[in-house]
């Protein structure tokens, strides 16, 4: 048994080769590891991760059909797991490997001559048989769904055990399996980190990958444009939190992303549904519903409840955006499937700086023909070619090769102050001279940041931290004494019994984790990113002492404030009892199950709203279905209906719940009882706009009780 990437699993005998669940990027472990070939695919029952989702077939299936020779063959894949989930998978492939159909770009309202383009398109690019006919998904599988946990591909037995749980039988023996083992799904390849603070941009590109899904030692392609100090991603890559950590972006400091097409070295969205705030995302109609069908389908919930997590900004080619100053002008480009490109230029204090990001798009020589054919719009055509040849200061094309990816010297006339290349691990020698490749860690700055970029961040973050705007004149005198400092990853920021030093800090950018000794024993207390404060506790209790470090695990950018100032300003607003209460309930928040693993983030979220009640021992007390009550400590028991008692449970939830039947009880303390109370209306509007809370308030019911859930998805049609 081999694993060639985390949370997968090779078994093979001499004849035929298994492969347990894709993880994203699995295709480069596979590589990595030199297997030639695989038969049988196995679906996972868990869909997701560590923010990972686990059945990422697309390029599994372009290697059997490539480098397998599965299609010269005519050999097709087993794909095996339960008759749910095969139709899901289907479907999704069915949209990345040809796209939309008539119909859905007819619901959709394309534009008329785009509609015909993107499937004229696709149909001069899709895999065809000998006879010239567009093969469809099905042709490439042969379904093989479990029957009583039990289903036979080819020579091998699969019995499901358990969860994930397989044990493997063929005429050479017994081998078990257990995906469980795998606690982290992380990429089959080292990142390296940034150890030094790069600093906020007016303008810039921070590259979080370069290379395309057949590399075996870089990340897929994903850019992040940081403008004013605010991040803007150019598509969501796999391992999106782990390429971001590495560069010291936080959550916090996305605001948006732009989304050029489906593939799936392009298009992972799922860390963005666990983002503590809803992510814009700019892209087209047409591409963002393929996007949701595509996380349904992933997940196996429903299209409305994944697109509840995003709010879309339409755009369609042609459009230029003004995005809080930035604009993005959208471009079509000619790939296999509805792809856009953009470019984004501002202008400050009378510098004009633009960056055109082309998008995955073929290289014009075939573009050109397709033109010819009457399949590509003169205009699109027209478009393409002055993108390759027009003065930018950073142009960002399409250099993969292959047969729907751009060649190089499709810009050697091209006017760009630069030209850098995705998709691709080198250029040509004969090019190295004249153009770049854009690998992971690179930064182009158009325009450097001031000092000013901190401070908007500084107003942007406290004013979020307290959940309401800062008085003006108090926000004039935290600025007028506050101290920018950069840290290194793994700095110590904070020595634990050290000394206040009479400062308060704010993270700005990045990563640090709350570290606690006791007795020699090391404890993570929390993690902190963006927008979180360090100190305030100092401020409030008047300890002056330090009751645990923070270390910088990314580069890290802090605010400090002087303590006396801020202390100042906590009591003279009016704000001392609000902040002391948030204080006292975020510990007994995060310690709850259902909130244990949320970021700090959401936690503070979560601890604004919340109330603490007492029930004293030998009293009563109703929990009604206007308010959440969470049972936090105590011994005590409940009254049902008809008269019936039973013991009440640390973290059990009473009142109103989210996504389920409410539970109005009588609740009959023995002992002294603490609960959280929070309000239904209160509650129900930060689920709205807090990705992180909503999906993982979902995904709890779903595994407590999947019964009693309306949002999962039952067989789809795969068109």
């Amino acid at each position: 048994m081999l694993t060639p990437a985390p949370g997968s699993r090779i078994v093979s005998d001499e004849s035929e080769v298994i492969l347990f669940a894709q993880p994203p990027e699995v295709l480069k472990g596979l590589l990595r590891e030199g297997v030639t070939r695989f038969d049988t695919l196995v679906l996972t029952d868990i869909r997701e991760k560590n923010s990972s989702l686990l059945n990422s077939l697309e390029f599994p299936l372009y290697f059997f059909l490539f480098f397998s020779r599965g299609l010269a063959e005519k050999r097709k894949i087993n794909l095996v797991g339960d008759a749910d989930a095969i139709t899901h998978a289907m479907r999704l492939l069915r949209f990345t490997l040809l796209g939309p159909t008539r119909d859905e770009l007819d619901a959709w309202h394309t534009d008329d001559a785009l509609k015909e383009e993107w499937l004229g398109v696709s149909k001069a690019l899709a895999i065809k048989d000998d006879q010239g006919e567009v093969m469809q998904v099905q042709d490439f599988f042969t379904p093989v769904p479990f029957e009583n946990n039990l289903a036979v591909a080819g020579d091998f037995a699969i019995e499901r055990k358990g969860i994930d749980r397989y044990l493997v039988s063929c005429s050479g023996g017994d081998v078990f399996v257990d995906l469980n083992d795998d606690e982290a799904i992380v990429p089959p390849y080292p990142v390296p980190i940034d150890y030094v603070p790069g600093g906020l941009a007016k303008m810039g590109i921070e590259v979080l990958g370069g290379a395309s899904g057949f590399s075996t030692d870089e990340p897929c392609t994903g850019l992040a444009l940081c403008y004013n100090g605010d991040y803007l991603l150019i598509d969501s890559i796999p391992f999106l939190e782990q390429h971001l950590f590495a560069r010291g972006i936080s959550k916090n400091q996305i605001s948006a992303v732009f989304l050029t097409h489906l593939h799936d070295d392009h298009c992972s969205m799922f860390p963005l549904m666990e983002m503590p705030h809803r992510v814009e995302v700019i892209t087209t109609e047409e591409i963002f519903a393929m996007a949701m069908e595509k996380l349904a389908c992933s997940l196996g919930w429903k299209v409305e409840v994944v697109r509840e997590h995003f709010d879309l900004i339409r755009v369609r080619p042609g459009d230029t955006l003004n995005y809080y100053g930035l604009n993005i002008k959208i471009h079509n480009t000619v790939h296999s499937i509805p792809t856009v490109g953009a470019t984004f230029s501002t202008v400050h204090k009378g510098q004009y700086r633009d960056v055109c990001i082309v998008g995955d798009n073929q290289n014009m020589a075939t573009v050109r023909e397709l033109a010819e054919s009457g399949v590509v719009r003169q205009a699109t055509l027209d478009n393409l070619e002055r993108l390759y040849k027009h003065n930018f200061h950073l142009l960002i094309a399409d250099g993969g090769g292959g047969d729907i990816h751009g060649d190089p010297s499709d810009a050697l006339e091209s006017e760009a102050e630069r030209v850098v290349f995705v998709h691709v691990d080198e250029v040509p020698e004969a090019l190295q001279t004249t153009f770049s490749v854009a690998s992971s860690g690179k930064r182009y700055t158009l325009l450097e940041g001031d000092s000013t970029i901190y401070t908007s961040q500084i107003n942007h973050y406290l004013t979020s931290w307290l959940a309401q705007p800062l008085p003006n004149r108090w926000m004039r005198n935290l600025l007028a004494e506050q101290e920018i400092y950069r840290y290194n990853t793994d700095d110590v920021i904070i020595v634990q019994e050290a000394s206040t030093h009479g400062s308060v800090y704010l993270v700005l950018t990045g990563y640090c984790e709350v570290v606690r000794v006791d007795q020699g024993k090391r404890e993570a207390i929390a993690t902190l990113q963006a927008g979180d404060v360090i100190g305030e506790m100092a401020v409030l209790t008047g300890s002056g002492v330090r009751n645990a470090s923070v270390v910088a695990k990314t580069p890290v950018t802090v605010c400090l404030f002087a303590e006396e100032t801020f202390r100042n300003f906590i009591r003279h607003s009016g704000l001392q009892a609000m902040l002391e209460n948030r204080w006292l309930l975020r510990p007994v928040v995060k310690l709850l199950p259902q909130f244990a693993t949320l970021s700090s983030t959401v936690t503070d979220k979560l601890s604004r709203i919340a109330e603490w009640r007492v029930v004293e021992g030998g009293k009563s007390l109703w929990l009604d279905d206007g308010h959440l009550y969470v049972f936090v400590e105590g011994f005590g028991s409940i009254r049902h209906d008809d008269g019936t008692e039973e013991k009440i449970v640390n973290g059990e939830e009473f009142g109103w719940r989210p996504y389920t039947k409410p539970r109005a009880v009588e609740l009959s303390a023995t002992t002294d009882c603490g609960l959280i109370s929070i309000e239904a209306s209160k509650y129900q509007a930060l689920l709205k706009t807090t990705p992180e809370l909503n999906y993982q308030t979902r995904k709890r019911l779903v595994i407590e009780a999947d019964d009693r859930v309306d949002w999962l998805l039952g067989e789809v049609a795969i068109y």
